[in-house]
Formats: structure tokens, sequence, C-alpha cells
């Protein structure tokens, strides 16, 4: 009888840009883990978390903060289009979100984020 894992997990791998690209998602109860890394490594580590407003129907908004590595405004945005989908898709949880990219361009963030959706665990 095998013994199942309590924390689900699922990875993929692609070339985006010429750049092998590694994603690593994992459900855990409280958070959402994902990592991608073109080197390997964990790199920049960044909260995503929901915020609702009392008596606001609308959408949660998603606030990010980097817990460690670079701390520059580009790397806030790659997160929240990275991660804002995953976010809701799970029922507003927080995603904890390690990225390391080489290059970092409108096309390429697009691939990479088709590459999180291929590993949807939530």
């Amino acid at each position: 009888m095998a013994a199942e894992s309590i924390i689900r997990s699922k990875q993929t791998t692609e070339i985006v840009d010429g750049i092998l690209t590694e994603v690593v998602c994992t459900l855990f109860s409280d958070h959402i883990f994902v990592v991608v890394t073109q080197y390997g490594k964990m790199g920049t580590l960044i909260s995503v978390a929901p915020h609702c407003v009392a008596n606001e129907i609308s959408k949660p908004t998603l606030s990010t903060k980097i817990l460690m590595g670079k701390d520059e405004p580009l790397i806030h945005v790659y997160a929240k289009h990275l991660v804002t989908f995953v976010s809701e898709e799970s029922g507003n949880k927080p995603v904890l979100l390690a990225l390391a990219l080489k290059d970092a361009n409108l096309e390429s963030i697009k691939s990479i984020k088709k590459l999180i959706q291929s590993c949807r665990i939530w």
C-alpha cells in the first residue's frame, strides 16, 4: 500500500525564449507556493496576498511584498501578473512566489503564466 503525500505538488519544464524554465506549484492548507526559475534556484521570494475591503463585493485587491531578494517595481508587476489567477481560482488563498528569471519580457511572462496554469493543483 503506497502512502499518499499530504502535500500536493506538480511541476513542469519548458524552453521559454531559448531558456530552460522550471515551474513547481505546491498546495498547502493556507498558501500556494509557486516556484518559477530559469537558474535552478528560488531567487526573489514574494508574498502575494488578497485584501478584501469591508462592505465591498468586488474582487479583492492583491498586495505584494518582497520577503527576500531584489525589491524592484517590475518584480511586483510580474508577481501580480503571474499569480493573480492562482489566488482567485483557489478561493483567494495567499500565494508565495519564488521568481528567478534571466530575461523577462511581455512574451516570456505570458508563456510562463501558461506554464503555471498547466501545473494547476488548486
